[in-house]
């Protein structure tokens, strides 16, 4: 039987059970820091300095399809951007937008209100004469960063990125550092 978590991953928080940097390893968490199940691997990545939904799993067919990009499997972001973008400003988004690595596909991409989320620790910047805005980014492919990257080229840089859906599993109900087992 396949197993399946759900885990909200915390910011600051290695998408791995162990840090490759011996150097930093005793001051940086990961995956084991917060999940006791023999096992299961991570099906692609978060980001150290971005939280939400990562799904482990011991299938290493689930991993194959979750994570790779042919799959077109889908991953909706909650981005909080520096500046209050238009919804014209969105537009290179929907059509694709030019990064070093070559044209993204196009992404769904629309303003949103702020969402209920736990606070993050530490805080993100903030600076009292530069407003910000959310963003939900909805995309199938799964570049380094992309999301930050793409937000970047359109001239609003990502403050707080969170994933809050992979395929049809939400990180609704799922408290930072938390993970659900599916059975």
């Amino acid at each position: 039987m396949t197993r399946v978590v759900l885990f909200n991953k915390p910011f600051n928080v290695l998408s791995q059970f162990t840090d490759r940097d011996q150097a930093n390893a005793a001051t940086r968490q990961n995956l084991a820091d917060f999940i006791d199940i023999a096992g299961v691997y991570p099906a692609g990545r978060l980001d150290r300095d971005s939280e939400g939904l990562l799904v482990l799993t011991d299938s290493g067919e689930l991993q194959q399809k979750l994570s790779h990009p042919r799959h077109k499997v889908s991953k909706t972001y909650w981005a909080q951007v520096e500046g209050t973008p238009a919804d014209a400003d969105l537009e290179p988004l929907r059509q694709g937008v030019t990064l070093k690595d070559g044209m993204t596909a196009p992404a769904k991409c629309q303003l949103m209100d702020e969402p209920d989320l736990w606070p993050r620790n530490p805080p993100i910047r903030s600076r009292k004469t530069v407003p910000t805005q959310w963003l939900s980014i909805t995309i199938a492919e799964g570049r380094n960063r992309q999301v930050r990257r793409m937000s970047a080229a359109i001239g609003f840089p990502v403050l707080r990125l969170v994933r809050y859906r992979l395929g049809s599993w939400t990180v609704d109900g799922i408290a930072p550092g938390e993970f659900v087992l599916l059975d």
